[in-house]
């Protein structure tokens, strides 16, 4: 007898409504990068970070994370940022995907050491 094809199952981010905060090491992401390419770079490298951690290719920077990754110019964003990833439903009409995640910085953080990835609680 043949081999039959197992049949996968998928897991569907759709029922995943969550919030998760990570460091981002942007140091290493951006190493070798021109001078004046580091800021943009860096925020793809976020863009980038969030759709493999997250599933979802539709990517939304905040104004907040974008004004601190280009707080000290284009030359020499931070070397590490912890960023607050929204998995959240898209409920415009006309969308492409059903989910979308929303980047933004998590304020106050002055030092990384032993941080790990965290679960955040919905507040509604």
């Amino acid at each position: 007898m043949a081999p039959t094809k197992k049949e996968r199952k998928t897991r569907s981010a759709l029922h995943d409504v969550v919030t998760r905060e990570y460091t981002v090491h942007l140091h290493k992401r951006v190493h070798g990068t021109a001078f004046k390419r580091r800021a943009p770079k860096a925020i793809k490298a976020i863009t980038e970070f969030a759709q493999k951690s997250m599933g979802v290719k539709d990517v939304r920077i905040s104004p907040g994370l974008n004004q601190a990754i280009w707080s000290r110019g284009i030359k020499s964003p931070p070397r590490r940022v912890r960023v607050r990833l929204d998995r959240k439903r898209n409920d415009d009409e006309g969308a492409k995907e059903k989910l979308y995640v929303l980047a933004s910085v998590v304020e106050g953080v002055t030092n990384f050491k032993g941080l790990e990835t965290v679960v955040v609680e919905a507040e509604e």
